[in-house]
C-alpha cells in the first residue's frame, strides 16, 4: 500500500504545529489564535479538520485541481490559430483588443501573452537597468497648458504606399493626440496647416514643446545670439499668436510625444493594414473618425484640474489668419517697378493704394493654398505676373512713384521744390533778400 504524498507549505506546517499542541492540552484556544494571529472562532475550524482529515485538513480543498475560472481549451485553440493566422505581428495587449473586436475571444493581455510565448510569436523583454539618473516630471495640471509637438517619417503603409511623415500633437495634461499625415514631411507648409487646424479646432495653447529642427529654431551659429532671427514657425507661433515657445534639448525631455509614436508604429501600422487603408487621404478620414476618438477613450486621462486654458483667436488673428499662416520674405521694388520671388517677376500696377517708391521693401506673402500677396505698409498691392524676364526700361523721370490716382498738378519753374535745382544749373543767380521797408510794411 502507498503512502499518499502531503505537501505542505512552510506556514501550514507551523500551523498544524501550533493546532497539535492546542489538541493535546499544552495550550487553549485564545492562545492559538495569538500565535497564528487568526480569530478563535477559525482555530476551532482548523482544529476540527485536523481531527477528522489530518494534516491535509489545513491544506486549501482546490490546490491541485483546475480553476473554476480556466479558460476552455477549445477557447485556448480558436485564439491560437487567429494569433498565428491574423496576427502574428502584433503586441499582446493589441492583440487581445483584436480578437474580442473581431472574433468575440475575450483573454486577457496577459493571457494573450502567455499563449503567443508558448506558440513563439512573442519575445518576452528583458529588463534593462538603467543607472543614468532621469528626475520625473509631473503632468501639466490644465488641458491646453502644453502641447508636445513632434513629426515621425516611418512606413506607416508598409509596402502597400511610400514612407510619409506623421504630424503628431500630445496634450501634456491629459495624453489626448492630434494626428495628420503628410507627404511633406515638416516643413513649413505642412506644419503651418497642421497648426491652423488645430488652433482653429481648439484654441491657442499656451506653450508648444518641440525639438530644434530647422522648421522650428535658427541654427545658424551666427545667429543664434541674434532675438530678431525668427524661423518663419516662430514669427506666426511666438511673434504674431503670442504662443510660447520651447526647445527640448533632447528626445527624453519631450518623452510623451516620443512615446506616442512608439505606441502608433506599432499599434497604427497594423490597424491601417487591416483596414487596407494606403494613401493619406483614407489615412487622415480614418484618424479622424475611428482611431483617435478609440485612442483617447483607451489611453486618456482627465485634467487635475478642469479648466481648459486655450484661447480662441481675437477678431484681430482671425481676420489676418491668412497671413499669419503664410511664408513671409521682404524684397526690394526694382526700378522698373518689378519684384523678384522665387525666380517670378511681379510687375506692379500703376495705381496702387498706397504710395509705392523705387527700393521700397515690400513684403511677399505665399499662401497656404498658393496664392502670392505683396504688401506694403500693411496695404496690399495690385501687381500681375510677368511671363518671361522684364526687359532693362530706361526710368522716365516723370515716374517717380506709383499712387492711387495720377498725379495732376506740375509745380511751376519757381516753385520752392525747384529752387536747389535751378541754383545749382545756375549757380551765378542767386535770390535776393527782401528790403526791410518791405517787412516792416507787411508787419503794420
Amino acid at each position: 500500500m502507498t503512502q499518499k504524498l502531503i505537501t505542505m507549505s512552510s506556514k501550514e506546517l507551523s500551523k498544524y504545529d501550533i493546532i497539535k499542541n492546542l489538541l493535546v492540552g499544552k495550550i487553549n484556544g485564545t492562545e492559538a489564535a495569538k500565535q497564528t494571529k487568526l480569530t478563535v472562532r477559525h482555530i476551532r475550524r482548523l482544529k476540527r479538520k485536523v481531527e477528522k482529515h489530518g494534516a491535509s485538513g489545513l491544506i486549501h480543498g482546490n490546490r491541485g485541481k483546475p480553476s473554476n475560472r480556466a479558460v476552455k481549451d477549445h477557447i485556448i485553440v480558436k485564439a491560437k490559430k487567429y494569433l498565428k493566422e491574423k496576427y502574428p505581428d502584433f503586441g499582446p495587449t493589441l492583440a487581445s483588443e483584436k480578437l474580442e473586436e473581431n472574433h468575440s475571444i475575450k483573454l486577457s493581455d496577459e493571457k494573450v501573452r502567455q499563449v503567443m510565448i508558448a506558440e513563439k510569436l512573442w519575445q518576452p523583454k528583458p529588463r534593462i537597468t538603467n543607472k543614468e539618473y532621469r528626475s520625473w516630471r509631473p503632468r501639466k495640471e490644465h488641458y491646453g497648458e502644453l502641447e508636445q509637438f513632434d513629426g515621425s517619417y516611418h512606413e506607416w503603409f508598409e509596402n502597400r504606399a511610400e514612407a510619409c511623415c506623421l504630424l503628431a500633437a500630445i496634450d501634456d495634461a491629459t495624453g489626448k493626440p492630434v494626428l495628420e499625415f503628410t507627404a511633406d514631411g515638416e516643413g513649413v507648409i505642412p506644419v503651418f496647416s497642421f497648426w491652423e487646424k488645430y488652433i482653429q479646432k481648439f484654441g491657442k495653447p499656451l506653450a508648444i514643446y518641440l525639438d530644434k529642427y530647422s522648421t522650428y529654431k535658427i541654427n545658424a551659429k551666427h545667429l543664434l545670439d541674434d532675438p530678431e532671427a525668427l524661423t518663419q514657425f516662430e514669427r506666426a507661433i511666438k511673434q504674431d499668436l503670442s504662443i510660447n515657445i520651447i526647445h527640448a534639448h533632447s528626445p527624453q525631455a519631450k518623452g510623451r510625444v516620443e512615446r506616442l509614436f512608439g505606441t502608433l508604429q506599432d499599434r497604427l501600422v497594423k490597424e491601417l493594414r487591416l483596414k487596407n487603408i494606403s494613401t493619406i487621404g483614407q489615412a487622415n478620414t480614418f484618424l479622424a473618425e475611428e482611431f483617435v476618438p478609440k485612442f483617447i477613450a483607451k489611453f486618456s486621462l482627465p485634467a487635475l484640474k478642469k479648466k481648459d486654458l486655450h484661447k480662441k483667436l481675437n477678431e484681430i488673428e482671425k481676420k489676418n489668419s491668412d497671413r499669419i499662416f503664410s511664408v513671409q520674405d521682404s524684397r526690394i521694388v526694382n526700378n522698373n517697378f518689378t519684384v523678384r520671388h522665387e525666380s517670378k517677376w511681379y510687375q506692379l500696377a500703376e495705381r496702387q493704394p498706397t504710395l509705392v517708391c523705387r527700393k521700397d521693401k515690400v513684403m511677399v506673402e505665399t499662401r497656404l493654398d498658393g496664392a502670392v500677396m505683396v504688401s506694403l505698409r500693411n496695404k496690399y498691392l495690385d501687381f500681375t505676373e510677368l511671363k518671361q524676364h522684364p526687359r532693362e526700361i530706361k526710368i522716365e523721370k516723370k515716374i517717380t512713384a506709383l499712387t492711387a490716382a495720377k498725379q495732376q498738378w506740375k509745380p511751376p519753374i519757381n516753385h520752392p521744390w525747384r529752387k536747389q535745382f535751378i541754383f545749382k544749373n545756375n549757380p551765378q543767380k542767386v535770390e535776393q533778400p527782401r528790403p526791410i521797408t518791405d517787412h516792416i510794411i507787411n508787419q503794420k
